[in-house]
């Protein structure tokens, strides 16, 4: 029986394979660049938000598997949310993923427990954050966000 770091890294590998909402969306309302410096990993995030409603979100760039597949599930998981439950989802998993908050759990969080296991490799953890904080810059109005310098 596979364990639930199994199920995790499976969850990761198939997001990165084949990641969700890949690609320019044409009709964005909002968007923001995000980028880490250290290890090249580099994302845009776009929304179509309406009536306080994200009604599409997609991203663009390169990284490492962890990047890209945590991006697919940001936007897997927050299609159709209100704008306020995506950000209290994306500062759930920003505050777990960095310690300070609980753990994310597979029946309450879908995919996005799976980004949990990162946290065993510190140096993934901007990785893995990296879409977050550019979905947070985009959603805050500002059109850029790095992990070296917090903007």
């Amino acid at each position: 029986m596979p364990s639930v770091e199994d199920l995790y890294q499976e969850i990761i590998l198939e997001h990165n394979k084949h990641p969700r909402n890949f690609g320019m969306m044409e009709d964005a309302t909002v968007s923001a660049n995000g980028n880490n410096p250290l290890c090249g990993d580099e994302v845009k995030v776009l929304l179509k938000v309406e009536a306080d409603r994200i009604l599409n979100l997609k991203f663009t760039g390169q990284g490492c598997a962890i990047s890209k597949a945590s991006a697919s599930i940001m936007t897997e998981a927050l299609i159709g949310k209100s704008v306020e439950d995506a950000k209290l989802v994306s500062s759930r998993v920003l505050e777990s993923l960095n310690g300070k908050g609980g753990e994310l759990e597979l029946e309450t969080d879908g995919d996005i427990a799976s980004l949990y296991g990162v946290r065993k490799f510190p140096a993934r953890l901007k990785c893995a954050t990296l879409a977050w904080h550019a979905l947070e810059a985009a959603l805050s109005g500002k059109g850029s966000v790095s992990t070296e310098t917090g903007n």
